[in-house]
């Protein structure tokens, strides 16, 4: 099979370039399923039930989350609507589960949605819930399974790697919006520390400057905003997987100025 993942969607801008450039992308790399984190897709904070049906109409299968999910109340009543994950290490008792199963091109696809410890919301151990959840799905005879770890830290998604090489598929890290230069296959597992924003790409992690340089002289709050025009980034890594293993991985850039490139995953 042939999986897609597309990173922080932020706002109207990352919406946009994947509803003009998606379509195209998938046919002409042959994808049979696409995930995407959603945790900024509406104005920067959380998910609205509208960017939902706009961006599942773009072709997108399932969307994960992190700790943006809860900024929009009616989050809550979307995970019975769409396929929606929110982070599988918060408690039972919050709604939503971070993990499901699908069926692509006559496999199972598990797709797990953790989030990190430093610097994010209270959750349970992300490292104890990916080794419970990884061995109940070898149980039940689930090969293929892929890992957004949604975090602050790199070296937490680094420690996940090696804890789960060779036993998923692939594991893709989010949060931070800026893209990091390591996607490799290790011992069978597609991995990349961070697959940074899809969105605007001229101002501070997709949004207007103003504020965060405003914070970073000041010292002084204000509401971080999305800019309606600006240049944009589509970042999106595809990998393929056959018996639980990914067996070649790349990644695509493509600028809202028809520029596009590709880097291909090294081995080891």
């Amino acid at each position: 099979m042939r999986i897609a993942f597309i990173g922080d969607i932020v706002g109207r801008p990352g919406r946009s370039i994947i509803k003009e450039n998606l379509k195209k992308i998938k046919d002409e790399h042959h994808i049979d399923f696409v995930i995407a984190n959603y945790e900024n897709a509406s104005h920067g904070f959380g998910l609205t039930s509208k960017s939902a049906a706009e961006l599942f109409n773009t072709g997108i299968n399932v969307m994960t989350g992190g700790n943006h999910t809860w900024d929009k109340k009616e989050i809550h009543t979307l995970f019975d609507k769409y396929e929606l994950l929110r982070p599988h290490n918060y408690p039972d008792e919050v709604s939503g589960t971070g993990c499901k199963i699908y069926e692509v091109a006559g496999e199972k696809l598990a797709v797990l949605n953790l989030m990190g410890h430093f610097s994010m919301p209270m959750t349970d151990n992300p490292f104890r819930c990916a080794k419970e959840t990884i061995s109940d799905l070898h149980e039940q005879g689930v090969q293929n399974i892929f890992i957004d770890i949604h975090a602050e830290a790199t070296a937490e998604k680094r420690a996940l790697l090696m804890m789960c090489k060779s036993q998923v598929s692939a594991i893709v890290g989010t949060h931070t919006h800026v893209s990091t230069d390591d996607l490799q296959i290790y011992e069978g597992t597609g991995y990349l520390t961070d697959i940074g924003l899809t969105g605007c790409r001229d101002n501070v992690i997709g949004m207007s400057a103003k504020i965060p340089i405003q914070r970073f002289l000041t010292g002084l709050p204000g509401r971080f905003d999305v800019p309606d025009k600006c240049k944009s980034i589509l970042q999106m890594v595809i990998f393929d997987i056959s018996a639980g293993k990914c067996t070649k991985a790349f990644k695509i850039k493509k600028f809202n100025d028809g520029r596009e490139f590709q880097t291909e995953a090294w081995i080891d």
